[in-house]
């Protein structure tokens, strides 16, 4: 809970951002290359939306930061090199595997992804991903949408919102690897000295591992820019808010399938899930960026998209 300081900081901080997203909102362009969608803010690159069919998904690599130009995500790092910068799979869906390397256990596949908007004050892409195992049929059909905007010169926000469908019944049994998750750069990671804080205030992997909070921050510096990635919940999602599964190293992601009741979770096919995040890349540390004033706003407009 805030104190009523923070509060008011907060309420504070939400009507200069809503100001300054009405001043300077920047000029957002997306653009297939390849296998990927590129997507610039005034003309410099921001993110990638990589698809290629022989990737184990999808995945947003670079993310970079508003401040440096520098990915604050990483593409692969050790320990645990198959996590892709910001990413959704899920491991032990129906015996299969959507999240580590290698692909022999089951691959999310890119059909191809489709721009709705492409320039402007917002960019909209869609793509539909199948969740399959090497010659078999795939057992779930994910739907996409991602929103891109550039509200200020130190904000960019991703919304990213999927719907599975599931094309057979499908059991997902307890794990860790699971869902909407991202991975910043070693040197933004707490063990070098970057900070990971939660709604609550709680920091680090102790503070805030399988603790239910509707955002996490994760942000350091690097040279002379302090820049960070925060995941917001969608109100709206089911669990919500979802405990975390957090790593000083540099990982984090709202994760229901590890707290699992019964250890398992049952979707007969036919029966959609639908689970939306906004990711926030900004400059600052969380106060000065003003996370829980955008979270606020996110909130009191239904976690909706712009």
């Amino acid at each position: 809970m805030y104190t009523r300081g923070l509060l008011l900081t907060a309420i504070l901080v939400s009507f200069t951002l809503t100001v300054s997203t009405q001043a300077q909102a920047a000029k957002v362009e997306a653009k297939i290359e390849k296998n990927q969608v590129a997507i610039t803010v005034n003309g410099q690159l921001f993110t990638c939306y990589k698809f290629d069919a022989s990737q184990k998904y999808p995945y947003f690599w670079p993310v970079n930061g508003p401040a440096s130009g520098k990915s604050i995500t990483t593409e692969t790092s050790e320990p645990y090199p198959h996590h892709h910068s910001l990413f959704f799979g899920c491991d032990r869906v129906n015996g299969g595997n959507y999240w580590q390397e290698s692909n022999e256990r089951g691959q999310i596949i890119s059909q191809r992804p489709k721009i709705v908007e492409a320039t402007g004050s917002k960019v909209v892409f869609t793509d539909v991903g199948l969740w399959k195992q090497p010659n078999q049929a795939p057992i779930i059909r994910d739907q996409r949408q991602i929103v891109i905007t550039a509200p200020s010169d130190s904000l960019r926000l991703i919304d990213f919102t999927i719907t599975m469908e599931p094309l057979t019944d499908i059991r997902i049994l307890k794990t860790n690897h699971s869902l909407f998750s991202a991975r910043v750069v070693p040197e933004l990671g707490v063990l070098k000295g970057g900070t990971l804080v939660n709604a609550e205030g709680k920091t680090g992997e102790k503070g805030t591992f399988g603790v239910a909070s509707p955002w996490c921050d994760y942000y350091g510096t690097r040279g002379d820019a302090t820049e960070g990635l925060a995941i917001l919940q969608n109100p709206s999602n089911r669990w919500y808010p979802s405990p975390w599964f957090t790593r000083d190293y540099g990982f984090f992601s709202p994760t229901p399938m590890y707290w699992l009741e019964g250890d398992q979770l049952d979707l007969p096919k036919g029966q959609k899930l639908t689970l939306s995040y906004r990711v926030v890349v900004h400059s600052e540390d969380t106060q000065k960026a003003g996370i829980p004033a955008l979270f606020e706003e996110y909130k009191r407009a239904g976690g909706q998209k712009p």
